[in-house]
């Protein structure tokens, strides 16, 4: 019965998308049925309407065709349940319709029609059957058909209105709070599918994001990294074409600059792309991943970038203090091999370049003949590896800038050790009239940089151009873990200082407590003698004034 179930078959398949039956029906397997329903209620009434029309004294033509008709509305029971049940309780009275009955209140129960409503038409049809079957058993009765007088005629019409009535209006209520059921369950789905549709978007947007962010921190890194070595290397050219015939000695010494900064720069970019390119080898082979020890992870792109900034930072470092000695040739393949140990994860260059670092740094830019003053304020602190990574790429990038732009002029690096944060200047001076240009492109992307890497610890950037004609680039960079140590310090410090404001009262509270037991037993004493002088007889305003004197004494 279920097949049969309700008026909301069109709406409901039309909702899901399935291809609508003809008129109102959803189905076809509806359809055959509702026909085939219609010509069994048809022919009932039919034959019910032979026994209607002898007793209405009419043709029996006129009721077999009158009991067609009505049989036939049951056809109709999908789009008009209401006018179904109408027409059921109409022809009550003539004792047909049975099934046109049961079939339409079903329908009626089933359908979205309003409860009251169904409970309305439903007590008017059993209301109908109840009537019509009290008259018929007395008529049988009157007649003598129908044996004994009968206290059990209202039962047996009870019984039988509500046998009639209540299981057909019962299984369409089941059938009509299971559909809902099913159409809540199904919209949940829905609702859930589309929910994690919306997820998976969302994390494809987030991993096309991460990605993104992965490859500029990269491409920041390399740029870091080698555009100061070839800034450099370009410098120490130009200067070795300079002075090429004039000074042969300085010229073989630019040289072996030159060619250990090159050195030094393929071994950077070497490092780092072949660690990319192992990466993805890693991915794209997950046999390989498989095979990998347990406990041991590729490592993901932001170490490769740190490792690979600690790697160059280290053969700069082994380079130019090699290159200011006779042996720049060995000292860059010294450089070269412990930059590839800095790579594989040594401990000391993991973390990438500090602060301590910026001395090397200076030297470097020195050697390529720029005058740089390194000026140092507050006490020498540590901060987080990020805190200085950044503090120091800063500076470099500051640096290179004025190797690129200019030429000659004068630069002044600042460090300040705070609290809480470091802050760092570069500022340089208007480039030099006879100095040559260094002849470096730039793609403008050394302030940007600069400015996302202390935006996103949270710092201040500030970069323009000077008065005097010269740029300045200015970055306060909070550390967040010394901001909370020093949050703890002043804590501490107070707690420290209420316990010894709390125990220096507790003793003066006790000093005058002392007192007070002294002065009271002076107090006593005094009695006592004036008492023992008297014989003890010692009026007691007396004794209160001797009191009151020894107090005051």
């Amino acid at each position: 019965m279920t097949a049969t179930g309700d008026t909301g078959d069109v709406e409901t398949a039309g909702a899901r998308g399935a291809p609508a039956g003809l008129w109102w029906w959803a189905r076809r397997r509806s359809m055959v049925l509702d026909i085939v329903l219609a010509v069994v209620s048809a022919v009932e009434c039919a034959a019910e309407g032979v026994a209607f029309a002898h007793d209405a004294g009419v043709s029996a033509a006129v009721g077999v065709a009158m009991g067609l008709l009505v049989g036939a509305t049951l056809l109709l029971r999908r789009r008009w349940a209401i006018a179904v049940v109408l027409i059921s309780i109409a022809v009550t009275p003539a004792e047909m319709g049975m099934l046109l009955s049961i079939v339409g209140l079903y329908t009626l129960a089933a359908s979205e029609v309003p409860r009251r409503i169904t409970a309305v038409l439903a007590g008017m049809s059993g209301v109908g059957t109840l009537i019509i079957s009290t008259i018929r058993f007395r008529e049988d009765m009157h007649h003598g058909t129908t044996a004994s007088t009968g206290w059990w005629i209202p039962l047996v019409a009870v019984v039988m209105s509500l046998g009639l009535t209540a299981p057909p209006i019962l299984l369409g209520l089941y059938v009509r709070a299971r559909r809902r059921l099913v159409e809540s369950l199904r919209e949940r789905a829905d609702g859930l599918e589309r929910e994690l549709s919306l997820l998976a978007e969302r994390a494809e947007e987030r991993a096309e994001w991460a990605r993104n962010e992965e490859r500029t921190r990269i491409a920041r890194e390399m740029h870091d990294v080698v555009a100061h070595r070839v800034s450099l290397m370009v410098v120490h050219a130009a200067a070795l074409q300079a002075v090429a015939l004039k000074d042969p000695e300085k010229a073989a010494k630019n040289a072996a600059l030159v060619g250990d900064m090159g050195r030094q720069a393929l071994t950077e970019l070497r490092q780092m792309l072949g660690v990319l390119r192992s990466q993805d080898v890693g991915q794209r082979a997950p046999a390989s991943a498989a095979a990998r020890p347990a406990g041991e992870e590729p490592a993901p792109l932001a170490a490769v970038a740190a490792a690979a900034s600690a790697a160059a930072e280290a053969v700069g470092a082994a380079g130019a203090a090699d290159a200011a000695g006779a042996g720049g040739v060995r000292g860059a393949r010294a450089a070269e091999g412990a930059g590839a140990a800095g790579l594989a994860g040594g401990p000391g260059l993991a973390g990438g370049p500090r602060l301590a670092e910026l001395e090397t740094l200076v030297g470097q830019s020195r050697a390529a003949g720029m005058v740089v003053e390194l000026s140092v304020e507050g006490e020498e602190r540590g901060y987080a590896p990020r805190v200085e990574q950044t503090a120091y790429r800063v500076v470099q990038e500051a640096l290179t800038n004025v190797h690129k732009h200019a030429p000659g002029a004068r630069a002044r690096v600042r460090l300040a050790y705070r609290t809480a944060e470091v802050a760092v200047q570069v500022e340089n001076g208007p480039s030099e009239r006879g100095a040559a240009d260094a002849g470096l492109p730039s793609g403008g992307n050394g302030l940007l940089g600069m400015k996302e890497r202390v935006a996103v610890l949270g710092g201040g950037f500030v970069s323009g151009a000077t008065e005097a004609g010269g740029f300045r680039v200015s970055a306060v960079i909070p550390d967040r873990a010394a901001a909370d140590r020093a949050v703890a310090d002043r804590a501490a410090a107070d707690r420290t200082a209420a316990d010894r404001a709390v125990a220096d009262r507790t003793a003066a509270d006790r000093a005058a407590a002392d007192r007070t037991a002294a002065d009271r037993a002076a107090a006593d004493a005094v009695v006592r003698a004036a008492e023992g002088s008297a014989g003890g007889s010692v009026d007691l305003p007396v004794r209160e004034r001797d009191a009151e004197r020894a107090k005051s004494a």
